[in-house]
């Protein structure tokens, strides 16, 4: 293993971890047991001022289940047709938005548990394209995010402080450039490993960036470190998960990277994400135990098992072998009827350690959730 060595612009404050501690980190281990543990998922919200402006609907859903020990949002916290900040540009983009990132970081802090977030496309990949009113420099407006949701390293944010393990805080003198990935976490509780990444839609950050903020060198090395970075989160959660012991392993990120839609006639496409598909069976079918995936995207709710058969509509996709033991949910959008957050509750006793319900919540005080 390489020495270790101290971003300090991005790491003032916090302490390192190697990456071989990484497997025997017991920061926020649960002390109690393999006891069950519900969580609250959703993903794509709020998308619009009606749902920011009712914001306390959800929050106080939420809350109102006492059971509810963590909050994890899977990305997009503005919709696709929503300008960006324009974060770091002099003077602004008339048509930009500069307050709203500052509103969700709000919401997000009332509720009372810890709420865990991963980034979106629509929050700094596609801030370019001319339906978000080319309103922000990608790589500005993920700094921009970074700098507020993630001003804390190895904290969640929400009423409750979590303590979390940043990719920020792990640096191997080979692959330094991971030191700026503090929105990649990980965290083990009740025998479970969690973790987050940074996997946007747009297949990956694959779409070119138009107009004035066409840069392909950027881009191309923008996806380049963020994707190798990720490929290396994730072993480690892995790694830590199999050093543990763990029974299961949780991951949280945006991308649907099986959606159809990406793949019709003008769409998207999804070859951005095959490489962590690809290692994301491997590591899977190693682990030999129930993994699962969460992701937003696609905004309507789904569960399935991707990669279990090689030959249907979703295991042709990345060309895996069959990985029976990773589950995938797809969470519903904050625009779509019913509105409603994920009820997830994993019980690691058990041989099926994962379920859940979701629970409808108002978007409107003068609406029934009926």
């Amino acid at each position: 293993m390489n020495k270790l060595f101290v971003a300090a612009a991005l790491l003032a404050g916090t302490s390192m971890v190697s990456m071989s501690a990484l497997a025997t980190d017991r920061a926020d281990d649960d002390r109690d047991g393999a006891r069950p543990l519900t969580i609250a998922v959703f993903g794509d919200w709020p998308y619009n001022q009606n749902l920011l402006t009712n914001a306390p609907l959800l929050t106080k859903s939420v809350n109102a289940d006492r059971s509810v020990s963590l909050v994890l949002h899977v990305g997009d916290i503005h919709s696709g047709s929503m300008p960006c900040t324009s974060a770091g540009i002099l003077p602004p983009i008339p048509t930009s938005n500069p307050g709203w990132n500052q509103s969700v970081y709000f919401q997000f802090q009332q509720f009372n548990a810890p709420v865990v977030y991963t980034p979106g496309d629509n929050e700094w990949t596609d801030c370019h394209k001319s339906k978000e009113k080319s309103a922000g420099d990608p790589l500005k407006e993920l700094a921009s995010v970074r700098s507020l949701f993630f001003a804390k390293p190895g904290h969640s944010l929400g009423g409750t402080d979590k303590r979390l393990l940043s990719q920020s805080q792990v640096v191997d003198t080979a692959h330094p450039t991971d030191a700026q990935f503090v929105e990649n976490v990980m965290w083990e509780d009740s025998r479970v490993v969690f973790a987050t990444l940074n996997m946007p839609g747009s297949n990956n950050d694959g779409l070119a960036w138009t107009g004035t903020f066409n840069n392909p060198s950027a881009q191309a090395q923008e996806v380049l470190e963020r994707t190798d970075a990720d490929l290396r989160w994730l072993k480690a959660a892995f790694d830590k998960a199999e050093a543990r012991h763990a029974r299961a392993v949780v991951i949280g990120l945006q991308a649907n990277m099986w959606d159809p839609e990406a793949l019709a006639a003008g769409g998207d496409g999804l070859f951005g994400y095959t490489p962590f598909v690809k290692k994301l069976a491997e590591l899977s079918l190693h682990f030999g135990k129930p993994v699962l995936l969460l992701n937003g995207d696609s905004h309507v709710y789904g569960s399935d098992h991707p990669l279990a058969d090689p030959a249907s509509a979703t295991g042709v996709i990345h060309a895996t072998p069959s990985v029976p033991n990773l589950t995938r949910i797809t969470v519903q959008g904050s625009t779509n009827a019913p509105a409603e957050w994920l009820r997830l509750t994993i019980d690691p006793r058990g041989a099926e350690p994962f379920s859940w319900t979701n629970v409808p919540y108002c978007t409107d005080p003068l609406t029934s959730c009926q």
